[in-house]
Parts: C-alpha cells; structure tokens; sequence
C-alpha cells in the first residue's frame, strides 16, 4: 500500500474527472491520499473532500506565495476546522521566494503564526521551501516546531539540510523531482537519508515523474516515486512503500 502525502484534489485541473484520477489511483494501491489545501477555495474543497471519502484526509493553511491575502481571521477559521478529525496537519506553510507576491516579513509572519497554531493543535506542519532554505530553518529554530515536528514536503535540499529538518523532528518527503535524470541532489538525499525519515508525495497535478514529466501528475503515479528510492537504495519497492506508509501514518496518526 501507498500512501501519497501531499496532492491537490481540489484543484481545477481535476474538476472534469476526479473519479477516475481516484479509481487509477486505488488501483495502483494508493489507498489513502492527503489533500493539501492552501487558501479559502482550496480549503473549502479539501473539507468537501474528507467528508465524501474515506481514505482521504487533509492538510489546511496559508501558502507563503499568498501570504500577503491572509488575515487573523482566515487563520482563526482554519483553527476552528482543524478540529475536524480528518484533519491532520497544517500547511502548507513556509516561505517563498521565488514567486515575489507577497513580502518575506509577511510571509515570515504568517509562517511562525501557523508555526504557533500547529503546535497549539498538536498538528505537525508541512513545509512549502522554495529559494529560501536558510530562513526556513532559523523560523523553525526559533519557533521550537520540533515539540510537534512535521514534513519538508517536496524536499529539494541537500542532505546537510535534510539531516538539518530531521534533528527537528521533520519528515523529508519526495516527490517526482527524484526521478528526473539530470536530478542530482534528491537523489543523493533519496540514497542518504534512512528510510525512517522518508515520505512520498506527488503534489499533483504538478511535478508529475518521469516518464510523465511535463503532463499533469495524479496520486496513481506516486509508486514510480517509490521505485526510483528503491533502486537508489539497492532495495525492493515494497519495502519502500511499507516503511513510508507507516512513517505517514505515524506523523499524521492514521489508523
């Protein structure tokens, strides 16, 4: 069984088939998914999502890229539908620097406040990093997130910074990047970092792997992921998919 830990269900490019990108994905053994959403519309979707299937669940915060938009109150609302049990962590959240949309001082603020939320939930954070790695890790440093921990989703760092995350009590999880050929660095971390600390993702529709890089990506293609860990360690992709789907079901606390 897999599990992918971060995808986005909610989003328009599967507004026409969204039953059959979830039959693919059940038939693939991707028997639970988690649903990443990351602003008013794609919240609102993600809770939709959680009450009309039973192997999904979801994630609920403020993207850094959109942090300028977000208000006390929108962060009083995700507190008050993270209760939901179905809900199991919050995020994505971080920084970008990429993007230049919102300010880093207003992102960096939003970040520690959804930093502060998770850990007064006892909800691990999941971690957007683009272009900003330094800041990120110092946030974390400073705001404690190890007391709830979480997952550097879509880890594109270096083993250093992996290495980093993991004394904080964060998750490093891969997604399609891994797979590219010319993907260096995920795959150093892939060959790296134990197992104990991995996770797999898709963060569909986007990154899809290869061979299916530059198409839209679905859940069904989270065990090519896998397979490209499982030949970087030298170990078979079952294993992979037992050890990841336990590490998610730990942090996220699924049954």
């Amino acid at each position: 069984m897999f599990i992918d830990t971060h995808v986005h269900l909610n989003a328009d490019q599967y507004e026409e088939d969204l039953e059959a990108v979830i039959e693919r994905a059940l038939k693939e053994k991707v028997e639970r998914m988690v649903v990443v959403g990351f602003d008013r519309v794609t919240i609102e979707r993600a809770m939709d999502l959680i009450e009309r299937y039973d192997f999904l669940y979801a994630v609920i915060g403020w993207h850094p890229v959109d942090a300028i938009d977000c208000t006390d109150e929108d962060l009083a609302w995700i507190e008050s539908l993270a209760k939901h049990e179905k809900v199991v962590g919050i995020g994505e959240t971080g920084l970008d620097y990429y993007w230049d949309k919102s300010p880093k001082d207003v992102q960096a603020k939003w970040f520690r406040k959804q930093i502060q939320l998770a850990k007064k939930l006892t909800l691990p954070i999941i971690i957007h990093n683009r272009d900003a790695t330094g800041d990120v890790v110092r946030i974390l440093q400073e705001e404690d997130a190890a007391e709830v921990g979480g997952i550097m989703h879509c880890f594109g760092g270096s083993v250093e910074t992996a290495r980093q995350c993991i004394a904080m009590n964060f998750m490093i999880s891969l997604g399609g990047p891994v797979t590219f050929k010319n993907a260096k660095t995920p795959k150093e971390v892939a060959t790296e970092i134990d197992l104990a600390h991995l996770l797999i993702e898709t963060d569909a529709p986007y990154l899809a792997p290869h061979p299916h890089r530059g198409k839209r990506n679905e859940p069904a293609l989270v065990p090519l992921v896998a397979e490209e860990i499982a030949r970087l360690k030298g170990i078979s992709v079952d294993e992979v998919a037992r050890e990841t789907t336990a590490n998610a079901k730990k942090i996220f606390k699924i049954n």
